[in-house]
């Protein structure tokens, strides 16, 4: 593609366009450039709001593909690739997932993560070679992001994803986008031209966490990594994590401080088999049996248990 082929495409986007009343913006006292970057980024809910119905049919397939072991893998470029990697990275403290279950992809590896690697994201192959490298298998899902919809990285991605049987998630935000248009599950969340012109950090990255957040999130609940609003998978990796994870086993069972700190002992800091010894009236060992024969769903363990 030639320069001016490419000039011409990204002047078609709708997160490129210019906004001529904000040619001045450079000008205005801050306060009013904050309310100005405040009323855009209120609009980004609202344009997620419309693609919730695609959103969760995604989900739906993508958690089924995950209970029968299945991972979830972003791939993107620049600022949607840091997106991925984030929302991977915190699913383990999270959901006590493994590393290697939800896993980020970014066009240029690591290095990426803090500074620009020139022609990564241009790469359709490199994509390629980094899914190759996961050993991608058709009970994966990969969940390609791109907020142009026309990074080559991000389609490559998904084309390949799709060639071993992957489900594929394409989540953009300009309509009628190729990454869209090559996923089975299409999500485009058109939220407008940037504040500043071709900004794509900010309400396409913010439109991009917010779906991130849902797929991730909802795909654990659904895997029964909660316990009604509560995080009972959460990793006590840390004082403050330790503590949440006592305040969990409160909130659920409203169990005593002595009896908690005895069911999180027997059950070596699983909150989750806490939470099931003390409300079923089991010990540690029988409460491990029974998450395990209901495939780690809480609710699921509870009902089996002993009367």
């Amino acid at each position: 593609m030639t320069s001016h082929d490419l000039r011409s495409q990204l002047a078609s986007l709708t997160t490129e366009a210019f906004r001529p009343e904000l040619a001045e913006i450079d000008r205005l006292p801050t306060l009013d450039i904050a309310r100005l970057m405040n009323g855009e980024d209120a609009a980004v809910p609202t344009a997620v709001a419309r693609r919730l119905p695609q959103i969760s049919a995604a989900i739906d397939a993508m958690a089924e593909r995950m209970a029968r072991g299945g991972r979830l893998v972003y791939a993107g470029a620049g600022t949607a690739g840091r997106l991925g990697v984030l929302d991977a990275s915190e699913c383990p403290p999270t959901f006590n997932t493994d590393p290697a279950q939800v896993v980020g992809l970014i066009a240029g590896g690591p290095t990426a993560m803090v500074t620009s690697v020139e022609g990564a994201e241009d790469s359709k192959e490199l994509a390629r070679q980094d899914l190759d490298a996961l050993k991608l298998t058709a009970h994966d899902t990969v969940v390609g992001i791109s907020a142009s919809g026309r990074t080559p990285y991000a389609i490559g991605a998904v084309e390949h994803a799709r060639t071993v049987g992957a489900l594929t998630i394409g989540l953009a935000c300009n309509e009628h986008s190729a990454l869209a248009a090559a996923a089975e599950h299409g999500i485009e969340v058109v939220v407008g031209p940037e504040l500043i012109t071709g900004s794509t950090r900010l309400k396409a990255g913010t439109a991009q966490k917010l779906v991130l957040n849902m797929l991730s999130t909802i795909t654990m609940i659904r895997l029964g990594k909660t316990y009604g609003n509560l995080m009972v998978d959460v990793r006590a990796s840390n004082d403050k994590l330790r503590a949440r994870s006592r305040r969990i086993v409160s909130l659920a069972t409203g169990a005593g401080d002595d009896e908690i700190e005895r069911a999180l002992a027997e059950s070596g800091g699983e909150v989750k088999n806490a939470i099931l010894s003390l409300l079923a009236g089991v010990d540690g060992p029988t409460a491990t049996r029974l998450l395990e024969e209901s495939g780690g769903h809480l609710r699921a363990a509870l009902a089996h248990a002993p009367r």
